[in-house]
């Protein structure tokens, strides 16, 4: 195979990265990186070097020969890359904190991917991976992007959407999370073949069918969580409620943990309600766990990723982006759960869409599963109704415009009320304004 194989992560001092090398580790053998570069920005510049210097130790450890190297300067790493991995968190946890705080206060759900926060969230993010594209179509355009910087969804839309950059995949744990819960419930063991037929959007998926060695075992999986006797794992991020039997015996799917947002609206804003006045939001726990970690990773004894990493959030993600690379490099043509256009593959949504669903991976990218030719009706709706608000988001990301950041609000059917839309969205451009240089004119205006 070709002689180096570099890859450059941005937002290399998040506190995932250990996860992502050890996953590199893990997979030398196929996977041989002969480089991997980590890129920052002034703001996380401290992070960036703790990380750096857990990251030697580890390579060390592991008695690999990857070089690592760490830069503020984006288009200095990217020379001669291969594949880019996307990690970033534009204001960091200060800013997710707002998004979840000034929704909250208003008496709405505060979430980094749904609604009012995960609006914003966007609007900051978009414009920062349309500047990575440039930079890598100008420096680097044979390279793969693979981004799990959330909203993926949202960020996916919009780069086919609004860019002609082609080799873009997002990736995101949820399915990851789910295939690993169907493993062990149904004791699939590593000669198996496991086949999983997820359709949706990004923290919007479905199973509709897992296929055990081609035989079906779907229906003992739903019998088992319609009634509780198999419990789902959720996700570290979201509080742990069971959906209801009647919901999943109607449905016939096994709905991703983020639907809980939908199905249970009510409870869920309760709950998050209940956090927030006695003074907590998910950002300020992730930021302790995060704060604890850090010195953790100071240690200079420390030589591989900790077990406390899990704890944050985003579990498996590595194993996602990793598993995604390799199936490209080596051109492997297996079965994973990614973000992606499907170009009219699926015949009853519109074919410039941008969804996640099972498809095979090797060289060219990814391609549908042949399994999956249509969205199952019961949950279109919502499909559609979310798929606008990713729209509208992304819309706004580049305009800069007041009225299409209200238009998403209003989509989204977390916002109830068309006057409680604009007062979140004056709120929280102004809260945001340091890191939104594409609204300064509108922001000025409401002033």
């Amino acid at each position: 195979m070709s002689k180096k194989l570099k890859v450059v992560t941005i937002g290399g001092g998040s506190s995932y990265t250990p996860e992502l090398l050890e996953g590199f580790i893990k997979r030398y053998d196929e996977l041989p990186i002969t480089e991997l570069w980590l890129v920052d920005v002034e703001a996380g510049k401290e992070k960036q070097d703790i990380i750096f210097d857990l990251c030697l130790r580890m390579v060390e450890h592991a008695g690999v020969p990857i070089a690592i190297y760490k830069t503020l300067n984006r288009r200095e790493a990217l020379v001669d890359a291969d594949f880019v991995t996307t990690q970033l968190r534009v204001g960091q946890l200060k800013a997710r904190e707002l998004d979840e705080r000034i929704p909250l206060s208003q008496g709405y759900l505060g979430q980094e991917t749904n609604g009012a926060g995960g609006l914003f969230k966007g609007l900051r993010t978009i414009p920062v991976i349309f500047d990575i594209i440039k930079d890598v179509e100008e420096i680097c355009p044979n390279a793969w992007v693979i981004n799990f910087t959330n909203p993926a969804g949202m960020v996916t839309e919009a780069v086919f959407r609004h860019t002609n950059f082609k080799k873009f995949i997002g990736v995101c744990n949820i399915p990851v999370g789910m295939k690993m819960f169907i493993q062990d419930v149904l004791k699939v063991k590593p000669e198996d073949e496991l086949n999983i037929d997820l359709f949706g959007l990004n923290h919007l998926v479905f199973i509709r069918d897992v296929l055990v060695n081609g035989e079906s075992r779907f229906a003992e999986l739903l019998d088992g969580v319609a009634s509780g006797t198999l419990k789902p794992s959720g996700v570290k991020n979201i509080f742990d409620l069971p959906f209801s039997e009647g919901l999943i015996r109607s449905l016939n799917l096994l709905p991703c943990s983020y639907l809980l947002y939908y199905f249970k609206p009510k409870e869920m804003l309760a709950i998050e309600m209940g956090e927030f006045y006695k003074g907590g939001a998910r950002a300020t726990v992730v930021q302790q766990v995060e704060k604890q970690l850090f010195e953790l990773y100071k240690d200079p004894n420390l030589d591989v990723k900790p077990k406390e990493l899990e704890l944050r959030g985003g579990a498996y993600y590595s194993d996602a982006a990793c598993e995604v690379i390799s199936a490209i490099y080596n051109d492997k043509q297996t079965e994973h759960y990614v973000n992606f256009p499907h170009k009219g593959h699926i015949d009853n949504i519109p074919a410039d869409w941008a969804i996640e669903m099972t498809c095979t991976i090797g060289r060219d990218g990814a391609t549908p599963s042949p399994r999956i030719k249509h969205f199952d009706e019961k949950v279109l709706g919502l499909v559609y109704t979310i798929k606008g608000f990713e729209i509208a988001a992304s819309e706004a990301a580049l305009s800069g415009q007041f009225n299409d950041v209200l238009l998403a609000l209003n989509l989204s059917p977390l916002i109830h009320s068309d006057k409680d839309a604009e007062r979140l969205a004056r709120d929280m451009l102004l809260a945001h304004e340091a890191l939104l240089p594409n609204f300064a004119g509108t922001i000025a205006g409401l002033k």
